[in-house]
């Protein structure tokens, strides 16, 4: 036999035990964090029917991975008669959001209901952020290899933009300036960590990932809006102190990586 299908061969059998490896960590990982957590998940659940009845949940298609529609489940922090209406984004200071909302947008606990999902196999722990189909055009050139790598709950760019919401120029259209400004930079970043990621690096971004939501733990870059010579709000991704590096985003305008 060749080398060289003794090597594609090898190759394909790492792969599997990586796919493999990690499933049975989403698994576990899922099914542990909904048991320990389920107290606060019935506290949640609680606050939401008190303040303003059923549905306790939101469910909105997002794109999987290589492109496959799913159901990605959060708890509800809108106000349930406000309907499709608005950008499909959480700005800050929403009118949307209910009083609880502004709470679970906050602490980024409205994502919990996503363990469901992870267990499903819709979602892994650690991915990229599932988009909505609102922004599925995003995906063109290069950023298409986002689509290959199953979405998940944390990971790099949820890291560096979990500021999100503040970063919107009060004078733009949320949607264009997702388009033109924070979607590449979240690309960039996941296409250059998931090409090479480990589970040892996985497991790294999920500690830093909780700590970033406590707001404790080691300093991580965190994304900013800055004008770059005189132009339009562009978002700027500082050099992180932390061993995975990850692309700097400011001037991702127009780019498909």
């Amino acid at each position: 036999m060749p080398d060289s299908q003794v090597k594609s061969g090898f190759s394909i059998l790492l792969r599997l035990i990586s796919e493999v490896t990690r499933r049975i960590f989403d698994v576990v990982f899922a099914s542990l964090s909904l048991l320990v957590l389920s107290p606060a998940l019935l506290l949640i659940v609680l606050a939401i029917w008190l303040e303003s009845g059923r549905p306790i949940f939101f469910k909105q298609v997002r794109l999987g991975r290589y492109g496959q529609p799913f159901y990605m489940y959060k708890f509800r922090k809108f106000h349930k008669d406000c309907g499709t209406s608005g950008p499909p984004l959480t700005l800050q200071e929403d009118p949307r959001l209910t009083a609880v909302g502004k709470f679970l947008a906050s602490s980024k606990l409205d994502e919990l209901p996503q363990l469901w999902n992870t267990l499903r196999g819709d979602m892994s722990v650690i991915g990229p952020r599932p988009e909505s189909l609102a922004f599925a055009d995003c995906f063109t050139g290069n950023f298409t290899e986002v689509l290959n790598h199953k979405p998940g709950i944390l990971g790099p760019s949820q890291v560096a933009f979990r500021n999100e919401c503040a970063l919107y120029p009060r004078d733009s259209d949320p949607s264009e300036f997702y388009r033109l400004e924070i979607f590449p930079a979240k690309a960039l970043i996941d296409l250059q960590y998931y090409s090479r990621r480990s589970l040892f690096h996985d497991l790294l971004w999920l500690a830093y990932g909780v700590l970033a939501v406590l707001r404790i733990g080691p300093r991580l870059p965190r994304a900013q809006v800055s004008n770059v010579n005189g132009e339009s709000p562009h978002v700027l991704l500082p050099r992180p102190k932390v061993p995975m590096a990850i692309h700097s985003a400011a001037t991702t305008r127009g780019t498909e990586a």
